[in-house]
């Protein structure tokens, strides 16, 4: 674990493997392991992996200011610049897919490509809202039923089924009792408001967009709008829920890697 500084925040990051970099940016209520964990397993040995926590979660602590885009995109950037690198592909996950989405357009010289994975542009829609609104309320009111409702929506039926019952109740009782509830109700307040639209428009890197075909926390119908916004953008699809980094870590791993060695072959070619 390491520390980088920015505006009132101490940042925590990770920095694993050896290779070209590629950062990851972690989802509402994750943070740089919980997210990432299984894929940094699988992509370190060819890559660089720079995992930092934006405000709200794992080891970062900051003045308690109202969470903005750009406010948690320099976070990760602090963390990129103490890790010492200048050019990255860059990968975001839910919430992490639109902080991407904003540093790959606003900083185009360093970003070599974006992977957006389960993201969406806005919450303007009446689902998202509403979804929003409830993590708020189970937070302040009933954390185990926040608990309940993240893994009944966050994974397949698939996988559920796979852990078994007492793997689910290990599950949600781990959630209850080591969740950063009060950093993930700034997240989803960031959620609530974050907008993209216009960022995601102007990105002239090579993009992969992909969505998860079991998702009912952002429908894939979310990935597709944001590929078809994004010139010249890829698309892929994961059968699986939202959670796809921790239900389906060697199926995305692939996808990454494939991905990525496509671009830095591109890159040397030219």
């Amino acid at each position: 674990m390491a520390f980088a500084t920015f505006e009132g925040s101490r940042v925590s990051y990770k920095v694993d493997g050896s290779g070209p970099a590629l950062v990851l940016i972690h989802g509402t209520g994750g943070d740089a392991e919980t997210n990432w964990g299984a894929l940094t397993e699988r992509l370190q040995t060819n890559w660089t992996l720079v995992r930092p926590d934006y405000s709200g979660s794992g080891e970062t602590t900051d003045d308690g200011r109202e969470l903005s885009v750009d406010y948690v995109a320099e976070q990760v950037l602090a963390a990129v610049d103490a890790a010492g690198i200048e050019r990255f592909h860059l990968m975001g996950f839910s919430l992490g897919a639109l902080i991407a989405a904003w540093i790959g357009a606003r900083q185009p010289e360093r970003v070599k490509s974006l992977i957006l994975l389960a993201g969406f542009q806005s919450a303007d829609d009446v689902r998202a809202r509403l979804q929003f609104g409830l993590w708020e309320h189970l937070i302040r009111t009933d954390r185990e039923a926040m608990a309940r409702l993240v893994m009944m929506t966050g994974f397949s039926s698939a996988a559920l089924a796979a852990m078994g019952e007492e793997g689910v109740r290990e599950a949600v009782a781990m959630i209850a009792s080591t969740s950063n509830w009060d950093g993930m109700a700034r997240q989803i307040a960031l959620d609530l408001k974050i907008d993209v639209r216009e960022e995601v428009q102007r990105l002239r890197q090579p993009v992969l967009v992909v969505g998860c075909r079991q998702d009912q926390m952002i429908p894939p119908l979310h990935s597709e709008f944001l590929a078809e916004a994004i010139v010249g953008a890829e698309r892929a699809e994961l059968d699986s829920g939202h959670l796809a980094p921790m239900e389906c870590p060697d199926e995305l791993a692939v996808l990454v890697s494939g991905f990525l060695r496509r671009r830095e072959e591109s890159a040397g070619d030219g």
